[in-house]
């Protein structure tokens, strides 16, 4: 492909155009600012490649989702969350002496280290338990003296579910319970979570944490990167990660998704009465878990955990009037034209939100079960980072639109 060429002031500069293995296009504009004297602009950088990656491929058209050149169906199908976090992070699904190992090894420090249960437990009551994940993650490195790359990011997967696990049960009082080396990653967690499991519970969460497991260059995923690229060390680039997906506008669409159910059951109103508010433009009212920014056909991951999510409330004999206002949304994307017409698709937000629901999740510890799936991500994120010898550190340019120069009086 010939190189792109940019007209400025009279002169021409030529740029050369990156094609990636999907055939994306970019264009080089690295020493554009040294040639032209000028830079581009793309506030919130929507449409600028901070860098390229091997690890995940989205096509929003298209709704194709893959990690390292496998599609999310098959992964979500046939492989276990503990393979999906080495293909991430490693680059390829590990073979079975490889996946004995590292299951040995995050059994093996699979342990919270007192001082971080003390942490925990001497922070504040009512904490936002996104706060208290994201505090005592960045402080691990007081607890873990940093090492090697790939046993720091071992001792933090390991470490990471019975951070999350202890965080929800130190909401509702309890005490921390001990993990079970005799247990899978995701046994074990909702082990150390709520002192049970069943099989279709287990089987939810390992789709849930694969679908949620990495999503390209997302708001925490750039924040992770960013900070890495500092040669911060890893505990502490997470911690950043996690604090990004905190904001509402990006971990928090399955809280708002309860809410919205929640305020439609209590309202009294026929949902019917509901629907016909999202068509109404003056209303006011958006239906939350509905559609996606990168996704303009159905989200790949909703189709996947959809089932998982009918197969829980079954098993769990569940009753709940919000949940039956889901429902009747549902069929309602699904039939009505005016939602078909506009894609307008439950997302993977929407069935995540009725799975944690069903579990008697709090709303406000929603977001901390996203970063226990986007975990793997994040780490794979920022291992690419510090691999590529040329990254540098993160610094965007702005264009200044404040005062001239001027003079103290």
């Amino acid at each position: 492909m010939s190189n792109a060429k940019i007209s400025l002031n009279g002169e021409e500069y030529e740029l050369p155009v990156v094609v990636g293995t999907e055939g994306e296009v970019g264009i080089d504009i690295t020493k554009f600012r040294g040639a032209a004297k000028a830079i581009t602009l793309d506030p919130g950088y929507g449409n600028t490649g901070s860098c390229e990656s091997a690890i995940t491929f989205i096509n929003g058209e298209e709704g194709i989702l893959r990690y390292r050149g496998y599609p999310i169906e098959q992964l979500a199908d046939k492989s276990s969350f503990e393979e999906v976090m080495y293909l991430l992070i490693w680059g390829e699904l590990p073979n079975e002496k490889e996946l004995a190992t590292f299951n040995a090894a995050l059994a093996e420090h699979s342990d919270v280290p007192h001082g971080v249960k003390e942490q925990l437990n001497a922070l504040p009551e009512g904490i936002h338990p996104m706060a208290a994940v994201a505090s005592v993650t960045t402080t691990l490195s007081a607890f873990l003296p940093t090492g090697e790359r790939d046993d720091d990011i071992v001792r933090l997967l390991a470490k990471f579910k019975g951070i999350v696990a202890f965080a929800y049960r130190r909401l509702q009082g309890q005490d921390y319970i001990d993990p079970d080396p005799n247990k899978g990653y995701i046994e074990d967690f909702l082990h150390m979570m709520f002192g049970k499991s069943d099989a279709s519970t287990i089987d939810a969460f390992n789709k849930l944490l694969i679908l949620h497991a990495d999503h390209e260059q997302n708001c925490s995923a750039s924040t992770v990167r960013m900070v890495g690229s500092s040669h911060a060390n890893l505990f502490a680039t997470i911690g950043a990660g996690i604090c990004a997906l905190w904001g509402p506008l990006h971990g928090g669409a399955n809280q708002k998704v309860i809410e919205m159910l929640e305020a439609i059951q209590s309202d009294g109103e026929d949902t019917s009465v509901w629907v016909e508010k999202a068509k109404d433009k003056t209303s006011g009212f958006k239906l939350m878990g509905f559609g996606h920014r990168v996704y303009k056909n159905f989200d790949p991951r909703a189709r996947i955990i959809k089932k998982a999510a009918d197969d829980v409330l079954s098993s769990l004999g569940i009753e709940d009037p919000a949940l039956d206002v889901a429902k009747e949304l549902e069929q309602a994307a699904l039939e009505d034209e005016f939602f078909v017409a506009r894609r307008l698709y439950p997302n993977v937000d929407f069935y995540s939100g009725i799975i944690y629901r069903a579990l008697n999740i709090p709303t406000d510890f929603f977001t901390v079960m996203f970063a226990l799936g986007r975990l793997p991500g994040w780490i794979a994120q920022w291992r690419e980072l510090r691999e590529d010898p040329t990254s540098r550190i993160h610094r965007p340019r702005q264009i200044y639109v404040g005062h001239g120069a001027r003079d103290v009086e």
